[in-house]
């Protein structure tokens, strides 16, 4: 099964939907309640990441930015009270930028892919996880919804897992991640980058959307596999069969910070 393919109204409407429902959540929590899935972070420190992200590609967008140095720093209000009416001025002025740009206008992104469809994926992607980092904070986590979930399984896999990070082990084999109740099947093996004098070192990966064998294979409904490659979920809230240790090191293997 292929990946299904998402147009542009139905990321701005899973950026609407999910939106809303984190400064929902986001309220119900309360802003000094910890959240569990972002060590060292408040709701508040949530809410302010999310309003800053929106107001940052936001801007992209709207000043068909060439480089992201141009965009102008957004500050912190000094009051965590107003944090909600930050965050709810920079997601409808995202919105309605998102909403007015031809996706197919170049714009300057950290990815391969410089366009408005870019950011509007990534937008979209974006707010559905802190969505759900919201919701668990306030003791209701809910999946994410199964289409984009799995598009945002194949976003990872084409602009996030190329980030070694440092301390990362060789996978020492390869990995097949299969969505159980939408479609999306991927097949990853590790590239190895070598040198004469030192022994070979993780460099990234090659990704195939196909139906394949995997030393490790990862299963489960989209959403659970999206929150276990982001790492809000330990392997086991997943099914790995084969060789786990493979998969473990390979969800293990990305650099997120």
């Amino acid at each position: 099964m292929d990946v299904i393919a998402l147009d542009r109204a139905q990321y701005l409407d899973a950026l609407r939907r999910d939106g809303a429902a984190f400064a929902s959540s986001a309220r119900a929590a309360g802003l000094t309640t910890p959240v569990a899935s972002c060590p060292g972070w408040t709701v508040a420190d949530l809410v302010w990441h999310l309003a800053e992200v929106h107001y940052f590609w936001g801007s992209v967008v709207h000043q068909r930015a060439a480089g992201g140095a141009e965009v102008i720093n957004l500050h912190r209000p000094t009051d965590d009270a107003n944090l909600f009416a930050l965050y709810n001025m920079q997601f409808e002025r995202l919105l309605q930028v998102l909403g007015e740009a031809d996706p197919a206008t170049e714009v300057w992104t950290w990815s391969e892919q410089h366009n408005v469809a870019f950011v509007l994926r990534r937008m979209a992607q974006e707010t559905a996880v802190h969505r759900w980092d919201a919701d668990a904070a306030a003791g209701r986590p809910a999946p994410i919804e199964a289409v984009l979930a799995s598009d945002g399984i194949d976003e990872f896999l084409t602009h996030f897992v190329d980030d070694v990070a440092r301390n990362a082990q060789p996978l020492g084999g390869s990995v097949h991640i299969h969505c159980t109740d939408v479609a999306g099947e991927w097949t990853i093996h590790q590239m190895m980058l070598a040198d004469v004098d030192v022994p070979a070192l993780p460099a990234g990966f090659d990704v195939a959307r196909e139906h394949a064998k995997g030393d490790c294979a990862l299963r489960g409904p989209a959403s659970d596999l999206l929150l276990a490659l982001w790492r809000r979920t330990p392997i086991a809230s997943i099914d790995a069969i084969g060789d786990t240790a493979v998969g473990a090191r390979f969800l293990a293997s990305t650099n997120l910070t």
